[in-house]
């Protein structure tokens, strides 16, 4: 029986139509696999597969000022430009990061925030604490809208089937504004699984109504998309090499640490810079790296990692690769261990497995 106290997103009834296995996910009730996590995984990799993101925030800023809001907020140099997109972090004063963002730029006055579901309330929190003088507005749009992820090398012409429309000329961390029975909906181009992906904000009424057209039914499923749930992403953003919140970063770790130095702007005044910028300046103590297992065992997150001295760090994240047919993990250690080829052991249980730092990411799509 479905636990009522749990949110749903706008298709939860067509994850229960394909016979999803429902789980708990940050107060939301998620579909964690439907036919096997290694058959979507796999999916995704060869031809297109259908993820439902609708649970992730999605907050509106409009205002003047909201650039330098964001700006201040943001680790990442945010540009007035319609139609980009800025991966970043949002961090406290300590450098240490309450959650990494995606931020939209609709128009000058008007951007958007896209953030994970278990940090919407604090990030929403956050921003309105820091208003200020910068007298924006905000809403939270994440229950009027739903949004729906297709990643796999197969995703443009089922996309551009969906929205009747060429998307070939959206590029990478960049979106485009379409109308579809009168109502707006907002296609992007940013992924998450390291394979080519669009995903599509629509409002949260029509998002049921359109699901056919994407998957077919289970009766008549479509010929090359299947539906895949959280296992699936999971995998597939590891072998990516992508950090997770609540694995690679945290209020703990500030976004040098966790190996995301592209997405910060050292020379800008953002919440929480000066103390990167002394880390930046002095040498980091820990890293995120990438290791290699020996084996099938999978490592888990909190797993201790050991080097020539001792103990050196810990995993984060860790999965048997279905691509690469081997164990892989990331992990925070030691920085002075942290060069590719470096041999380390990871404790699983009552037995080390050798491992050893590789290049990351594990994984990177086949160049066409």
């Amino acid at each position: 029986m479905a636990d009522e106290s749990l949110k749903k997103t706008p298709i939860y009834d067509v994850h229960v139509e394909w016979g999803a296995k429902m789980v708990e996910f940050a107060g939301w009730s998620m579909p964690v696999q439907y036919a096997g996590i290694v058959e979507e995984h796999v999916h995704t990799r060869t031809q297109a597969s259908v993820f439902d993101v609708s649970h992730m925030g999605r907050l509106r800023i409009r205002g003047a000022k909201s650039e330098a809001f964001l700006n201040r907020l943001c680790t990442r140099k945010l540009l007035p430009e319609p139609g980009r997109c800025f991966y970043g972090h949002i961090c406290q004063d300590d450098g240490g990061i309450l959650d990494d963002v995606i931020v939209t730029c609709f128009e000058e006055e008007d951007w958007g925030v896209v953030c994970n579901a278990s940090n919407r309330d604090k990030i929403a929190a956050w921003l309105a604490n820091h208003q200020g003088e910068f007298e924006v507005i905000l809403h939270d749009e994440t229950s009027d809208t739903a949004m729906i992820a297709v990643q796999g090398p197969k995703t443009v012409e089922l996309a551009e089937s969906m929205v009747g429309a060429d998307l070939t000329s959206i590029k990478r961390y960049r979106f485009k504004k379409f109308e579809m029975m009168g109502l707006s909906l907002y296609v992007y181009r940013t992924g998450y699984t390291g394979e080519d992906g669009f995903e599509v904000v629509l409002p949260a009424g029509i998002a049921k109504m359109l699901m056919p057209r994407l998957l077919g039914t289970p009766t008549d499923p479509h010929p090359l998309v299947k539906p895949a749930g959280l296992g699936a992403r999971d995998t597939l953003r590891l072998e990516a090499g992508m950090p997770l919140y609540g694995h690679e970063m945290n209020e703990g770790i500030d976004s040098l640490t966790a190996g995301q130095a592209w997405a910060v702007d050292l020379s800008k005044d953002f919440i929480g810079v000066e103390p990167m910028r002394e880390r930046n300046q002095n040498g980091l103590k820990r890293k995120i790296v990438g290791l290699e297992l020996e084996g099938k065992r999978i490592a888990r997150q909190h797993h201790e990692v050991f080097g020539a001295g001792g103990r050196i760090g810990e995993i984060t994240s860790g999965t048997f690769s279905p691509t690469l047919g081997k164990s892989i993990a990331m992990a925070l250690i030691d920085a002075a261990c942290s060069e590719v080829g470096t041999e380390v052991e990871i404790e699983l249980g009552r037995k080390r497995v050798a491992a050893s730092v590789v290049a990351l990411p594990f994984y990177k799509r086949p160049k066409k």
